[in-house]
């Protein structure tokens, strides 16, 4: 990465095993769950020694149809064209990250906590609402009160299991499953974004604006650590200024693109946060007793996809598949994608970024891939690691 803020020069990393954990990945992707089959859970991984129980918590990058569920909204194709064929709420043409994770747990898909029909929580929820942030903390719907509907969720379970409800396969999540549950959080970029675009001063951003998003971050963990939870996956934000949609916007010169063709002040400003998120997660892990807290470097997952892209099987990591102009970024703020007269690429896997904002189900499975790798996590720990004995 070019230099600013500190941030490392990447080269590229296609080590073995995170190209086997690609096939892998990809392998349980297509034999055990299939298409349009997402609510329906599979076995319980070989791997782990109970039944994985996962909580997410975060925005679009991890919302598989919350928003939608919530706000009542319907995304037709091509959102969810790969892999589902059908609208699923994700803003994605298939799978998210999480869903990768879930399915490397060969477990179901993450059921979003608002959605009412078909939904099961038997294996946890998913918080995540697109547009989410930390701050405002009381607004629909930031981390916070995602985390108080996490607080409901629970107290219900409990309740139920309490008063002699909810017994055979849809059971609720009793006392232990909580406790041994995986905790995720993926959250941040809509606050940075925010902050990088209202004007401010960068240094007001690093030094005032990111501690407050992290501290929010912290206050998330804390909580739901003092009502039980002892297992947390958090992932730092990735590359801000490699998504087409900041790079669309107008700017003076090039004078602020790095080899790659980012913008180094974004990127610098999201190395920053995820340097400080990184710190806070060592001070937590370090003063919570009998707590599991794996950072995850998403930047450089992401940064690396994105300067090594041919690599990786990409031709475009730049442009939107799915947008509105045509290159060099297909973004359009005022047209996106599934707007009037939007675009839409043939071959969503040989393009990084779906919408300009949000990847594509290809560049998600890489992502995935990276991260089960544990290459990228502090400390190093396999993502299976909460439902081991």
């Amino acid at each position: 990465m070019a230099a600013g803020g500190g941030a490392p020069v990447v080269a590229p990393l296609l080590v073995t095993v995170a190209v086997v954990v690609v096939v892998v990945v990809l392998v349980v992707s297509s034999t055990t769950v299939s298409a349009g089959q997402d609510d329906e859970p599979p076995a319980p991984a070989a791997a782990c020694a109970r039944r994985p129980v996962v909580f997410a918590f975060g925005d679009s990058n991890t919302d598989t149809g919350g928003v939608a569920a919530g706000l009542g909204l319907y995304y037709p194709l091509p959102e969810g064209r790969v892999f589902f064929r059908r609208s699923t709420g994700r803003l994605c043409d298939g799978r998210l990250v999480i869903d990768y994770l879930c399915e490397s747990l060969n477990m179901s898909y993450l059921s979003p906590y608002l959605e009412a029909v078909g939904s099961d929580f038997t294996g946890g929820a998913n918080f995540a609402i697109s547009g989410s942030s930390t701050l405002p903390r009381n607004v629909p719907f930031a981390l916070h009160v995602q985390v108080q509907q996490f607080l409901h969720l629970k107290q219900r379970s409990l309740d139920l299991i309490a008063h002699g409800g909810g017994g055979g396969t849809t059971a609720p999540i009793d006392a232990d499953g909580f406790r041994n549950a995986l905790y995720l959080i993926d959250i941040g970029q809509n606050d940075l974004s925010a902050a990088f675009g209202s004007g401010a001063p960068y240094d007001d951003v690093v030094h005032q604006r990111i501690p407050a998003i992290v501290s929010e971050i912290k206050d998330a963990i804390m909580t739901l650590y003092y009502n039980g939870a002892n297992n947390f996956w958090v992932h730092g934000t990735g590359p801000l200024g490699c998504l087409p949609q900041k790079l669309a916007a107008p700017r003076p010169d090039d004078s602020d693109l790095d080899y790659t063709g980012c913008l180094k002040n974004l990127n610098d400003g999201a190395y920053e946060f995820n340097t400080q998120l990184c710190a806070a997660c060592d001070e937590l892990r370090s003063h919570l007793r009998g707590v599991t807290i794996v950072y995850t470097d998403v930047l450089l997952i992401k940064y690396d996809l994105i300067a090594n892209h041919t690599a990786y099987g990409f031709e475009e990591p730049l442009m939107a598949c799915c947008g509105y102009g045509g290159p060099p970024y297909n973004y359009n703020a005022n047209v996106s994608c599934l707007g009037p007269g939007f675009r839409v690429c043939e071959d969503g896997s040989k393009f990084v970024s779906w919408d300009g904002v949000h990847y594509t189900d290809a560049a998600n499975a890489v992502v995935a891939a990276k991260i089960l790798s544990g290459q990228f996590s502090t400390p190093k720990m396999p993502f299976d690691f909460f439902c081991q004995a």
